[in-house]
């Protein structure tokens, strides 16, 4: 597709959506292309070695584990369906690579506090107080979904701190009332009534793959069972004109059957920060990092490498 072609698909989107047309998306050079679809399945490899345990970050202990190394820091930060036990498939790969591969649970979910319910603070800054507890100078970002909507108010606040973010299956914590009625529009008050797994896992993997839905169901389960969700509020006010700011090194990428965050959406949001590219993922849902681990791990991998320290000092 021309640049004048994609320009004219946005602009129609955006249109159709009630919304301001986007500024121009620039591609971002190296990202593998194509990312053909996986059919085989395996469960969740061996995990590399990892340090665990609660640390505590603003006064609530939080469950992390933490790969270790001289390598450079990966954060990982899960949905609000998961916690840090999510990452199976992404942890060894990862780590492998030869990256510091660090997760934590958020308050709430499997084995962190859930802190006082009067005070939650802001998710971005129990990941601020992670990242010095851990003596993190910089590091690279990839939050899924709820995890998502970290990334960018942190980007606000820190953007020293970042090497890069990536985005993935997720609305980004966008406050835009334009773009929070074309999500509504595509969810109406029916779609929570619907079972987790339908709602955040694609239709394909359902179907080829019953006995990883069991697994992700286990794993859903046992992420926030028995403690009440916590609602932290953002530092920043997702707007788009705040997500304009951002600068730090982005990619978005969300599944072509994603219910939250489908692939025109996402390609609207990125249009309106300054340095991010987008790719798609095929027969995924809302968690490709789970459904499509090969093609989620490519894009991470490819990503990190093209935005090392060495080059941003």
């Amino acid at each position: 597709m021309t640049p004048a072609r994609r320009d004219l698909l946005l602009g129609a989107i955006a249109a159709g959506a009630g919304l301001s047309a986007p500024r121009v998306l620039a591609a971002v050079p190296g990202a593998p292309r194509p990312l053909t679809p996986q059919t085989r399945w395996a469960p969740p490899p061996a995990q590399a070695p990892a340090r665990e345990g609660l640390i505590d970050i603003n006064g609530v202990r939080l469950w992390h584990w933490d790969t270790g190394g001289a390598g450079e820091p990966i954060v990982l930060l899960h949905a609000f369906t998961g916690s840090a036990a999510s990452w199976r498939y992404q942890q060894p790969v990862f780590a492998a690579a030869g990256y510091r591969v660090i997760a934590y649970s958020r308050r709430g979910h499997f084995r962190s506090e859930v802190g006082p319910l009067d005070r939650t603070g802001a998710a971005s800054e129990d990941l601020l107080a992670l990242a010095d507890a851990l003596k993190l100078d910089r590091f690279h970002f990839v939050g899924t979904a709820g995890g998502g909507f970290v990334g960018p108010d942190f980007a606000l606040s820190h953007p020293e701190r970042l090497l890069s973010m990536t985005l993935a299956s997720t609305q980004g914590g966008c406050t835009e009332p334009s773009f929070r009625a074309a999500i509504a529009r595509i969810q109406p008050p029916s779609f929570l009534a619907m079972p987790a797994e339908v709602r955040e896992v694609g239709p394909s993997y359902r179907i080829a793959y019953p006995e990883g839905v069991e697994q992700w169901i286990a794993q859903e389960h046992q992420s926030t069972e028995g403690r009440p969700r916590t609602n932290q509020t953002p530092v920043n006010n997702l707007t788009w004109d705040n997500i304009g700011r951002i600068g730090t090194p982005t990619q978005m990428f969300t599944g072509d059957a994603d219910l939250y965050m489908p692939p025109p959406q996402m390609r609207l949001y990125a249009s309106y920060m300054r340095n991010c590219g987008t790719a798609v993922i095929g027969e995924a849902g809302h968690s490709a990092y789970w459904e499509q681990p090969e093609a989620f791990n490519r894009l991470v991998l490819s990503f990190v490498r093209r935005h090392p320290a060495r080059r941003r000092r």
